[in-house]
Protein backbone atom coordinates (compact mmCIF):
# COMPACT_ATOMS: atom_id res chain seq x y z
CA UNK A 1 0.00 0.00 0.00
CA UNK A 2 1.19 3.55 -0.65
CA UNK A 3 1.83 5.00 2.51
CA UNK A 4 3.83 1.61 3.42
CA UNK A 5 6.69 2.61 0.56
CA UNK A 6 8.18 5.08 3.13
CA UNK A 7 9.68 2.07 4.62
CA UNK A 8 11.85 1.42 1.42
CA UNK A 9 13.57 4.83 2.58
CA UNK A 10 15.23 6.54 5.61
CA UNK A 11 12.51 6.82 8.22
CA UNK A 12 14.16 8.98 11.13
CA UNK A 13 11.67 11.54 12.26
CA UNK A 14 15.11 14.20 11.79
CA UNK A 15 14.54 13.26 8.01
CA UNK A 16 11.44 14.52 7.87
CA UNK A 17 11.48 17.77 9.94
CA UNK A 18 14.64 18.77 7.87
CA UNK A 19 12.49 18.03 4.79
CA UNK A 20 9.77 20.02 5.76
CA UNK A 21 12.02 22.63 6.53
CA UNK A 22 14.16 22.44 3.74
CA UNK A 23 10.96 22.58 1.60
CA UNK A 24 9.47 25.56 3.58
CA UNK A 25 12.42 27.65 2.87
CA UNK A 26 12.84 27.16 -0.63
CA UNK A 27 9.11 28.31 -1.37
CA UNK A 28 9.77 31.37 0.85
CA UNK A 29 13.10 32.65 -0.63
CA UNK A 30 11.32 31.70 -4.27
CA UNK A 31 8.44 34.29 -3.16
CA UNK A 32 11.25 36.74 -2.83
CA UNK A 33 11.56 38.11 -6.48
CA UNK A 34 7.33 38.82 -6.42
CA UNK A 35 8.43 40.99 -3.26
CA UNK A 36 11.03 42.96 -4.59
CA UNK A 37 9.04 43.26 -7.88
CA UNK A 38 6.08 44.79 -6.51
CA UNK A 39 8.54 47.04 -3.56
CA UNK A 40 9.71 48.30 -7.02
CA UNK A 41 5.85 49.64 -8.25
CA UNK A 42 4.62 50.43 -4.87
CA UNK A 43 7.54 50.90 -2.17
CA UNK A 44 8.45 49.79 1.21
CA UNK A 45 5.63 52.08 2.89
CA UNK A 46 2.94 50.90 -0.35
CA UNK A 47 3.64 47.42 0.24
CA UNK A 48 2.58 47.89 3.84
CA UNK A 49 -0.59 48.91 2.79
CA UNK A 50 -1.60 46.58 0.75
CA UNK A 51 -3.79 43.17 1.25
CA UNK A 52 -3.61 39.67 -0.59
CA UNK A 53 -5.68 40.83 -3.67
CA UNK A 54 -4.24 44.21 -4.25
CA UNK A 55 -0.27 42.71 -4.00
CA UNK A 56 -1.74 40.25 -6.46
CA UNK A 57 -3.24 43.03 -8.34
CA UNK A 58 0.08 45.78 -8.53
CA UNK A 59 2.01 44.13 -11.32
CA UNK A 60 0.95 43.10 -15.07
CA UNK A 61 -1.56 39.59 -14.38
CA UNK A 62 1.25 37.54 -16.55
CA UNK A 63 4.08 38.98 -14.73
CA UNK A 64 2.13 38.15 -11.54
CA UNK A 65 0.99 34.86 -12.41
CA UNK A 66 4.40 33.83 -13.08
CA UNK A 67 5.77 34.89 -9.74
CA UNK A 68 3.44 33.69 -7.77
CA UNK A 69 3.37 30.42 -9.35
CA UNK A 70 7.86 30.02 -9.33
CA UNK A 71 7.54 29.23 -5.49
CA UNK A 72 5.63 25.81 -6.14
CA UNK A 73 8.58 24.99 -9.32
CA UNK A 74 11.22 25.35 -6.59
CA UNK A 75 9.20 23.01 -4.02
CA UNK A 76 8.45 20.38 -7.28
CA UNK A 77 12.15 20.06 -7.54
CA UNK A 78 13.01 20.87 -3.77
CA UNK A 79 10.72 18.11 -3.09
CA UNK A 80 11.89 15.72 -5.26
CA UNK A 81 15.21 16.21 -4.10
CA UNK A 82 14.63 15.78 -0.28
CA UNK A 83 13.15 12.28 -1.02
CA UNK A 84 16.13 11.32 -3.25
CA UNK A 85 18.89 12.84 -1.31
CA UNK A 86 17.59 12.84 2.69
CA UNK A 87 15.21 9.92 2.55
CA UNK A 88 17.25 7.87 0.05
CA UNK A 89 13.55 6.85 -1.33
CA UNK A 90 13.78 6.10 -4.94
CA UNK A 91 11.21 8.51 -6.64
CA UNK A 92 8.84 5.78 -7.85
CA UNK A 93 8.27 4.52 -4.55
CA UNK A 94 7.15 8.39 -3.29
CA UNK A 95 4.85 8.72 -5.88
CA UNK A 96 2.81 5.07 -6.37
CA UNK A 97 2.64 1.63 -5.31
CA UNK A 98 2.85 0.69 -9.36
CA UNK A 99 6.14 -0.36 -10.71
CA UNK A 100 5.86 2.49 -13.02
CA UNK A 101 4.54 6.21 -12.63
CA UNK A 102 1.16 5.99 -14.23
CA UNK A 103 0.87 8.23 -16.62
CA UNK A 104 -2.43 7.54 -17.88
CA UNK A 105 -4.28 7.84 -14.85
CA UNK A 106 -2.51 11.28 -14.68
CA UNK A 107 -4.21 12.56 -18.33
CA UNK A 108 -7.31 10.34 -17.71
CA UNK A 109 -7.91 12.13 -14.19
CA UNK A 110 -7.13 15.27 -16.13
CA UNK A 111 -9.22 15.23 -18.92
CA UNK A 112 -12.02 14.17 -16.94
CA UNK A 113 -11.79 17.18 -14.50
CA UNK A 114 -11.21 19.62 -17.52
CA UNK A 115 -14.32 18.37 -19.48
CA UNK A 116 -16.51 19.02 -15.96
CA UNK A 117 -15.13 22.12 -15.44
CA UNK A 118 -15.43 23.64 -18.99
CA UNK A 119 -18.79 21.93 -19.14
CA UNK A 120 -19.78 23.75 -15.75
CA UNK A 121 -18.50 26.99 -17.10
CA UNK A 122 -20.78 26.65 -20.04
CA UNK A 123 -23.91 25.61 -18.15
CA UNK A 124 -23.39 28.68 -16.16
CA UNK A 125 -22.54 31.37 -19.29
CA UNK A 126 -25.65 29.81 -20.81
CA UNK A 127 -28.07 30.59 -17.85
CA UNK A 128 -26.15 33.56 -15.94
CA UNK A 129 -24.13 35.29 -19.25
CA UNK A 130 -24.52 38.86 -17.67
CA UNK A 131 -22.08 37.58 -15.28
CA UNK A 132 -18.98 37.30 -17.66
CA UNK A 133 -17.16 39.60 -20.16
CA UNK A 134 -15.15 38.37 -22.60
CA UNK A 135 -11.64 39.49 -21.87
CA UNK A 136 -9.59 37.85 -24.53
CA UNK A 137 -6.84 39.21 -26.42
CA UNK A 138 -4.42 37.27 -28.35
CA UNK A 139 -1.14 38.32 -27.66
CA UNK A 140 -1.80 38.66 -23.62
CA UNK A 141 -3.52 34.97 -23.62
CA UNK A 142 -0.54 33.63 -25.84
CA UNK A 143 2.03 34.76 -23.08
CA UNK A 144 -0.63 33.17 -20.21
CA UNK A 145 -0.80 30.32 -22.45
CA UNK A 146 3.04 29.41 -22.40
CA UNK A 147 2.82 30.71 -18.47
CA UNK A 148 0.11 28.45 -17.32
CA UNK A 149 0.86 25.36 -19.36
CA UNK A 150 4.46 25.06 -18.20
CA UNK A 151 4.32 26.49 -14.67
CA UNK A 152 0.71 25.72 -13.23
CA UNK A 153 1.37 21.39 -13.39
CA UNK A 154 4.26 22.39 -11.49
CA UNK A 155 2.35 24.49 -8.64
CA UNK A 156 -0.45 21.55 -8.47
CA UNK A 157 2.05 18.66 -8.11
CA UNK A 158 4.17 20.42 -5.80
CA UNK A 159 1.16 20.46 -3.25
CA UNK A 160 0.28 17.66 -4.51
CA UNK A 161 4.38 15.70 -3.76
CA UNK A 162 4.26 17.41 -0.25
CA UNK A 163 0.31 16.95 1.11
CA UNK A 164 -0.56 13.70 -0.51
CA UNK A 165 3.20 12.16 -0.72
CA UNK A 166 5.41 13.87 1.86
CA UNK A 167 3.28 14.40 4.80
CA UNK A 168 0.95 11.70 3.89
CA UNK A 169 3.51 9.26 4.30
CA UNK A 170 5.38 10.83 7.13
CA UNK A 171 2.56 10.86 9.09
CA UNK A 172 1.55 7.02 8.27
CA UNK A 173 4.87 6.54 9.57
CA UNK A 174 4.47 8.61 12.61
CA UNK A 175 1.09 7.25 13.72
CA UNK A 176 0.93 3.72 12.12
CA UNK A 177 -2.63 4.27 11.11
CA UNK A 178 -4.46 6.36 7.59
CA UNK A 179 -6.61 8.03 9.05
CA UNK A 180 -4.51 10.27 10.87
CA UNK A 181 -2.79 11.52 7.86
CA UNK A 182 -5.92 11.66 5.80
CA UNK A 183 -7.03 14.04 8.52
CA UNK A 184 -3.83 16.15 9.32
CA UNK A 185 -3.27 16.89 5.62
CA UNK A 186 -6.67 17.81 5.15
CA UNK A 187 -6.76 20.34 7.89
CA UNK A 188 -3.22 21.64 6.47
CA UNK A 189 -4.15 21.86 2.97
CA UNK A 190 -7.38 23.79 3.80
CA UNK A 191 -5.99 26.39 6.72
CA UNK A 192 -2.64 27.16 4.16
CA UNK A 193 -5.29 28.27 1.60
CA UNK A 194 -7.19 30.33 4.38
CA UNK A 195 -5.03 33.41 2.86
CA UNK A 196 -6.35 33.34 -0.23
CA UNK A 197 -8.13 36.12 -1.49
CA UNK A 198 -11.33 34.16 -2.60
CA UNK A 199 -11.53 33.70 1.78
CA UNK A 200 -11.07 37.57 2.43
CA UNK A 201 -13.82 37.61 -0.19
CA UNK A 202 -16.48 35.06 0.81
CA UNK A 203 -15.55 34.44 4.26
CA UNK A 204 -14.02 31.97 6.53
CA UNK A 205 -16.72 29.62 6.04
CA UNK A 206 -14.84 29.05 2.38
CA UNK A 207 -12.11 27.08 3.99
CA UNK A 208 -14.48 24.55 4.21
CA UNK A 209 -14.37 24.05 0.51
CA UNK A 210 -10.52 24.03 0.28
CA UNK A 211 -10.53 21.22 3.22
CA UNK A 212 -13.18 18.89 1.84
CA UNK A 213 -10.70 19.60 -1.53
CA UNK A 214 -7.88 17.99 0.62
CA UNK A 215 -9.95 15.00 2.06
CA UNK A 216 -11.45 14.08 -1.83
CA UNK A 217 -7.65 14.30 -2.85
CA UNK A 218 -6.56 12.24 -0.40
CA UNK A 219 -9.16 9.63 -0.34
CA UNK A 220 -8.11 9.70 -4.24
CA UNK A 221 -4.24 8.90 -3.32
CA UNK A 222 -4.98 5.87 -0.57
CA UNK A 223 -7.85 4.26 -2.51
CA UNK A 224 -5.89 4.51 -5.36
CA UNK A 225 -2.49 3.98 -3.60
CA UNK A 226 -0.24 6.81 -6.08
CA UNK A 227 -0.70 10.37 -7.01
CA UNK A 228 -1.34 10.10 -10.07
CA UNK A 229 -5.50 10.70 -10.12
CA UNK A 230 -4.57 13.30 -7.38
CA UNK A 231 -1.74 15.19 -9.87
CA UNK A 232 -4.25 15.27 -12.63
CA UNK A 233 -7.34 16.11 -10.87
CA UNK A 234 -5.58 19.10 -9.91
CA UNK A 235 -3.87 20.62 -12.62
CA UNK A 236 -6.61 20.20 -14.86
CA UNK A 237 -8.93 22.12 -12.42
CA UNK A 238 -6.24 24.91 -11.61
CA UNK A 239 -5.17 25.39 -15.57
CA UNK A 240 -8.74 25.79 -16.82
CA UNK A 241 -9.54 28.40 -14.13
CA UNK A 242 -6.34 30.51 -15.27
CA UNK A 243 -7.24 30.09 -18.72
CA UNK A 244 -11.09 30.30 -18.88
CA UNK A 245 -11.97 32.91 -16.29
CA UNK A 246 -11.21 35.55 -14.04
CA UNK A 247 -12.23 37.78 -11.76
CA UNK A 248 -11.13 40.26 -9.44
CA UNK A 249 -11.09 39.04 -6.63
CA UNK A 250 -9.37 35.48 -7.13
CA UNK A 251 -5.78 34.29 -6.43
CA UNK A 252 -5.12 33.42 -10.22
CA UNK A 253 -6.03 36.86 -11.76
CA UNK A 254 -5.18 36.51 -15.21
CA UNK A 255 -5.68 37.30 -19.12
CA UNK A 256 -8.20 34.77 -19.33
CA UNK A 257 -10.86 34.12 -21.98
CA UNK A 258 -13.65 35.47 -19.94
CA UNK A 259 -14.46 37.75 -16.42
CA UNK A 260 -16.07 36.83 -14.18
CA UNK A 261 -17.81 40.42 -13.00
CA UNK A 262 -20.78 39.08 -10.95
CA UNK A 263 -20.62 39.06 -6.82
CA UNK A 264 -19.32 35.56 -5.62
CA UNK A 265 -22.25 33.37 -3.88
CA UNK A 266 -20.52 31.10 -0.80
CA UNK A 267 -23.57 28.71 -1.22
CA UNK A 268 -22.81 28.09 -4.76
CA UNK A 269 -19.02 27.32 -3.69
CA UNK A 270 -20.47 25.28 -0.91
CA UNK A 271 -22.22 22.83 -3.45
CA UNK A 272 -20.83 22.89 -6.56
CA UNK A 273 -17.09 21.48 -5.35
CA UNK A 274 -18.78 18.63 -3.39
CA UNK A 275 -21.22 17.92 -6.03
CA UNK A 276 -18.23 17.44 -9.03
CA UNK A 277 -16.15 15.44 -6.06
CA UNK A 278 -18.83 13.00 -5.93
CA UNK A 279 -19.20 12.63 -9.94
CA UNK A 280 -15.79 12.30 -10.31
CA UNK A 281 -14.83 10.10 -7.26
CA UNK A 282 -17.87 7.41 -8.50
CA UNK A 283 -16.40 7.31 -12.34
CA UNK A 284 -12.79 6.32 -10.53
CA UNK A 285 -14.26 3.79 -8.21
CA UNK A 286 -16.01 2.04 -11.16
CA UNK A 287 -12.80 2.28 -13.85
CA UNK A 288 -10.38 1.20 -11.53
CA UNK A 289 -12.16 -0.98 -9.36
CA UNK A 290 -11.69 0.31 -5.90
CA UNK A 291 -12.19 -1.85 -2.92
CA UNK A 292 -11.32 -2.77 0.98
CA UNK A 293 -12.48 1.27 1.46
CA UNK A 294 -12.72 1.34 5.62
CA UNK A 295 -8.49 -0.67 5.37
CA UNK A 296 -7.48 1.83 2.96
CA UNK A 297 -8.76 4.98 4.57
CA UNK A 298 -8.57 4.01 8.63
CA UNK A 299 -6.31 1.14 9.07
CA UNK A 300 -3.22 0.21 10.18
CA UNK A 301 -0.02 0.92 8.61
CA UNK A 302 1.88 -2.35 8.16
CA UNK A 303 5.87 -1.61 9.27
CA UNK A 304 6.38 -5.46 8.19
CA UNK A 305 4.34 -5.49 5.09
CA UNK A 306 6.17 -7.78 2.55
CA UNK A 307 3.98 -6.07 -0.04
CA UNK A 308 6.69 -3.27 -0.19
CA UNK A 309 9.67 -4.87 -0.30
CA UNK A 310 11.90 -3.98 -3.01
CA UNK A 311 12.19 -7.59 -5.59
Amino acid sequence: MYIEKVFLGKTDAWRFVLGAILVVVAIVIAQFPFVIAVISEVGLEGLSTLDESEMLSVLEPNTSLFYLLLPFAVAFFAILLVVKKIHHQKLVNFLTTRPRFDWQRVFFSFFLVAILAILSLAIDYYFSPEKYVWNYNANDFLILLIIAVLMVPLQTTAEEFFFRGYLTQGFGLWSRNRWVPLIITSLLFGLLHGSNPEVAKMGSALILVYITTGFFLAILTLMDEGLELAIGFHAANNLIVALLVTSDWTAFQTHSIFKNIAEPELIFYLIAPPVMYLIVGYVFAKKYKWSSWRSKLTGVVETNNQDVRES
